[in-house]
């Protein structure tokens, strides 16, 4: 998913940082509102952070030529929503283009947003949205961060048919976007699982060690941690 530097054309990257300013203000709002009200979660929000940073730094080669790695946001997705996930995510790729030549600069709003904004924020509203139907907490948490690993790279493809094939118009564009999802699903897809299982494995530990956050949050119910804390929980 990191767009490298200079890929994308000036108008194009421009866009995608105009964006992400606009996400990036609302999350360092929300973020310091957060720290504000409870210093407790400070463990919590760099335990986020490591696993968004170490995931999302395994570049791992591709059956179709191109590389691919997890985003690892699905953790801070379902926690603190996709706004706060969007900071967490744009430090992580700030360190990244600077320290391993992962992305790029220029790209940096691009690839935050589809990494730190866009796949989040459908992973927060399905994990929502399953929260009522009375699933499997586990359940909830893989599917959710499945999404957000796969939305991360539906969003990449789009966003590269629109830098190259917008001049041709709509056709131009989709043939685009079909042709860059191909290189990316056939390998994202199991990460995706791989990524969803690791995520699901993180809730079950953070809900035994710091489950009344949980709860405070909504992102379990006292009903739903008690299950899970229970002594003969799986």
């Amino acid at each position: 998913m990191h767009i490298m530097e200079g890929y994308l054309p000036v108008e194009w990257a421009a866009f995608w940082w105009i964006l992400t300013f606009i996400v990036l203000g609302v999350g360092i709002y929300q973020l310091n509102k957060l720290v504000r009200s409870n210093r407790e979660v400070l463990p919590l929000l760099a335990v986020s952070g490591a696993f968004i940073f170490v995931l999302s730094s395994l570049k791992l080669p591709s059956v179709t030529g191109s590389s691919s790695h997890p985003t690892g946001t699905g953790l801070s997705s379902i926690v603190f929503g996709p706004f706060i996930t969007a900071v967490l995510s744009a430090i992580v790729l700030l360190f990244q283009a600077l320290l391993l030549a992962h992305g790029g600069l220029t790209t940096l709003g691009a690839n935050c947003f589809s990494m730190g904004f866009f796949g989040p924020l459908l992973a927060y509203g399905c994990y929502k949205f399953l929260q009522k139907t009375k699933m499997n907490v586990y359940v909830n948490v893989f599917i959710a961060a499945f999404v957000a690993d796969l939305a991360t790279y539906v969003l990449t493809s789009l966003q590269l048919a629109l830098a190259f094939g917008f001049d041709g118009g709509i056709s131009s564009i989709l043939q685009q976007f079909v042709a860059f999802l191909g290189i990316f699903a056939i390998t994202q897809i199991p990460l995706a699982v791989i990524e969803g299982l690791i995520i699901a494995v993180a809730i079950k530990y953070i809900a035994k060690v710091k489950g009344d956050f949980l709860v405070k949050t909504g992102t379990v119910s006292e009903e739903q941690l008690n299950k899970m804390t229970a002594p003969d929980a799986v």
